[in-house]
């Protein structure tokens, strides 16, 4: 200020600025969202964990994992499809897809993919199923906690860590088989023969696994991931989300409550105020007080609040998915309606029909051959004494099958030009034949001599076509021919 003094809302009290986040104890459930939620962790942990052990023949001279990514070898395998660095297109197009998937999951059932399969779920839920079978349950957990340090409670200490170790360790170890061999590499890490930068990657992974499910949890989900803030400009009135209904469970209060309020004649809600859709949740969150960043959408709530309602004679639904539209029709006394076929979602799925579409078709139609061409730069062309013009060019010629291909090299573009390959004797009515090895490329230097009354100008546009005799399979690319 102009004075020199400090304005008061300068200073800041002695308050913590921010809370500190409880620890959540999340309490087992049974229920049909809790056995969905066991058989997509078997399903994607499996695939994962044993995915590279499946083998797949892909004949002599390529290997038979089913899936690979080969940084020696520049190549990717995914059972019958085989992409090279060059079509890293496909990668590009499956980001897309999968992008998109989310957006129309998000736009049918909310966060369904933060609730069910993504990898911080499930290896949070998996690390959780480990701590409830060696500490027990919420209660059990919560007063090991709080109590002293016992020769028993040491044990389960370290018990848990070691099987949180064991599983980290087992998902660093299983990423990096998916860049070599599997048997292999597993035999040279057994022997400490195997990279170093297989096991520093293993370390990295056990270490950010052990990490994000044993102890961040729920703080990845809630300050860590993007998703959450994304998804919120998202969704819409008509996608489903797990919704407390207010207009049956208020006014709220313990069963015992309840029953002297409906002896008076007073109107109760079916909510007994037990928390146990709070104490199972994964999150801490109370689905009581509306949406919010910290629901994953996972149901283990409606599992909880079914079970209550059971014991109470009362009807299940008071937690489900649910959308804000019929929140309101409810309230108005309407019917409830879903309304899943609207602009946007076909929008979400007119744009994955058309770039799958696009995708298959660039991946069946596809050439299993190519040819790139690159011009001298110096010199440019050569007079030779006779009058001809000659002119240099590095061929690249790339095998996309894994056996061996023998290549007929011809022009296009000026009459009576010849062409010489460089250290090549074999040819065919003079024109020169390439063998490119099995799943590999090969590059050749070129020379073309042109007769100079033949040249119509400076630069003269030319083809080169690469033609397989046996199958007719071709490739073609561009480039010009300089003359003085």
């Amino acid at each position: 200020m102009p004075d020199g003094t400090v304005p008061a809302e300068a200073y800041i009290d002695d308050q913590p600025l921010y809370e500190t986040p409880k620890k959540v104890y999340p309490a087992a459930v049974h229920g049909p969202f809790r056995r969905f939620k066991w058989f997509v962790m078997a399903v994607t942990l499996g695939i994962y964990y044993f995915l590279p052990f499946v083998r797949w023949d892909r004949g002599p001279n390529a290997p038979d994992q089913a899936v690979l990514v080969d940084f020696e070898g520049r190549r990717f395998y995914f059972f019958a499809i085989e992409l090279w660095p060059q079509e890293i297109y496909y990668i590009t197009g499956l980001l897309v897809l999968a992008s998109v998937v989310l957006f129309l999951a998000n736009a049918l059932a909310g966060r369904v993919w933060c609730g069910y399969t993504c990898p911080q779920t499930v290896w949070t839920d998996l690390f959780l199923s480990v701590e409830r079978l060696i500490e027990g349950d919420r209660r059990e957990r919560i007063k090991l906690d709080n109590g002293p340090w016992t020769p028993k409670k040491v044990a389960q200490k370290a018990t848990k860590h070691f099987a949180w170790l064991m599983i980290a360790w087992w998902t660093g170890g299983a990423w990096v088989l998916y860049f070599a061999d599997a048997p292999t590499l597993v035999r040279d890490l057994a022997l400490f023969e195997a990279p170093w930068t297989a096991y520093m990657w293993i370390g990295i992974l056990t270490g950010t696994t052990y990490l994000l499910a044993g102890f961040a949890r729920e703080q990845v989900c809630i300050y860590m991931c993007p998703w959450p803030r994304i998804q919120a400009a998202l969704t819409d009135e008509h996608a489903l989300n797990v919704t407390y209904r207010v207009d049956r469970g208020e006014p709220r209060g313990s069963l015992k409550k309840s029953a002297g309020q409906a002896a008076k004649g007073l109107k109760t809600g079916d909510c007994i105020d037990c928390y146990q859709c709070v104490h199972v949740c994964p999150t801490g969150v109370d689905i009581r007080e509306g949406s919010q960043l910290g629901c994953i959408q996972c149901g283990l709530c409606i599992d909880a609040c079914n079970t209550i309602m059971d014991k109470i004679g009362k009807p299940h639904g008071l937690i489900a998915y649910d959308t804000d539209v019929n929140v309101g029709r409810r309230a108005e006394g309407k019917p409830e309606v879903f309304n899943f076929i609207r602009p946007r979602t076909l929008i979400y799925t007119g744009v994955l029909a058309l770039v799958g579409s696009i995708m298959l078709y660039v991946l069946v139609t596809r050439d299993f051959v190519d040819v790139t061409a690159q011009h001298d730069r110096n010199p440019l062309y050569v007079e030779l004494a006779n009058g001809d013009v000659r002119n240099g060019y590095r061929i690249h010629l790339m095998n996309k099958r894994a056996v061996p291909r023998r290549f007929l090299l011809t022009m296009e573009g000026i009459e009576g030009a010849e062409l010489e390959v460089v250290g090549n004797d074999l040819e065919v009515f003079g024109n020169p034949v390439i063998e490119v090895g099995p799943d590999s490329t090969r590059d050749v230097r070129l020379l073309v001599f042109a007769p100079r009354d033949q040249i119509p100008s400076k630069s003269t546009p030319i083809r080169f076509r690469i033609t397989e005799a046996e199958t007719g399979e071709s490739a073609t690319t561009r480039d010009f021919f300089k003359a003085p």
